[in-house]
């Protein structure tokens, strides 16, 4: 008898796929693997279908399966949309917020933004996952995604937050020991510390305020690194100069361990400029406490964003 399904078994088969396994969806659901296992045979069973070809480390979806979760996915989406209005207490936002940012950017700006959010509406708790990967916001399952750089087309809802702004800076002793660069071509004589992550070793790109099309400069220094944060500690020390956005080095702007220099010039990483986005639902699928946030991201970031309204020490 194939009606009468189980709606949890429905739930549970929709993570298996988003997460990629038994075992992910397990860690996620806070359950054990056999539990999973047990409830996907289930299903399997009353579909009459199998759901799922199970390997040793992985399980990936049969024809039957793929076509399955295409068809029930915008179903659950909305049935769990519906019951979290309905469960929600008069218009304050409740439940979980799932959040899926950038390391850094998660660290220094997402942080504060759902300490705040949880603080304003004391019934949501939030589930903050950071990655430096491109993930699928819909089979990661985030409520809300951050995104840096150029977005993927997608069904999805994107409100841009900023434009990135890249900032050449170096502690004070730096500069005394070593000089003050006047030009962009001077800092293929200076110690530049380079971020070292999944898509290779980072390059600078400058253009003048007037120009179209950014030049590469080849800087070189004494330390690459995958962790932002390492570099940033390091040009506090004095070791070197770095070029971030000014998100990431606020703090360090405002109380004076880093100076920006070579501000006459526009700098990034890439040949473009980019943006900062936030990604989640369709209104019609959007639940309150998706809204909620978005309003609460764009109000507290503000225009321009909090994080160039800096000013150095007095």
């Amino acid at each position: 008898m194939k009606n009468n399904l189980d709606l949890n078994a429905l739930r549970t088969f929709r993570l298996v796929i988003d997460t990629g396994g038994f075992t992910a969806a397990a860690h996620r659901s806070h359950r054990a693997v056999s539990s999973i296992s047990r409830q996907i045979a289930a299903l399997e069973r009353r579909l009459g279908q199998t759901l799922f070809y199970r390997h040793t480390r992985a399980v990936e979806p049969t024809e039957a399966g793929a076509r399955y979760i295409e068809a029930i996915r915008p179903l659950l989406d909305q049935l769990d949309a519906a019951t979290e209005t309905v469960f929600e207490h008069g218009d304050e936002p409740a439940g979980v917020l799932s959040i899926n940012a950038p390391v850094a950017f998660g660290e220094r700006q997402v942080v504060p933004l759902v300490h705040g959010f949880t603080r304003r509406y004391p019934r949501i708790k939030a589930e903050l996952r950071l990655t430096d990967a491109i993930v699928d916001p819909v089979r990661a399952a985030s409520d809300v995604t951050f995104r840096v750089g150029q977005l993927i087309d997608s069904s999805l809802v994107s409100r841009p937050i900023s434009a990135m702004s890249y900032l050449v800076a170096a502690a004070p002793v730096y500069l005394e020991r070593c000089g003050l660069p006047r030009r962009p071509a001077d800092l293929l004589d200076h110690d530049c510390l380079l971020y070292q992550g999944e898509y290779g070793r980072q390059r600078w790109y400058w253009r003048e305020a007037d120009s179209a099309r950014f030049n590469r400069l080849d800087v070189d220094g004494t330390l690459y690194s995958d962790h932002a944060a390492s570099l940033r500690a390091a040009a506090t020390l004095g070791q070197g100069l770095v070029l971030f956005p000014s998100w990431l080095i606020e703090s360090e702007l405002r109380n004076g361990a880093l100076v920006p220099v070579l501000r006459d010039w526009q700098w990034e990483v890439t040949a473009e400029v980019r943006s900062i986005h936030i990604l989640y639902a369709q209104p019609r699928l959007c639940p309150p406490k998706v809204r909620a946030f978005v309003d609460y991201v764009l109000e507290t970031v503000g225009d321009p964003p909090r994080w160039d309204r800096w000013h150095g020490p007095a």
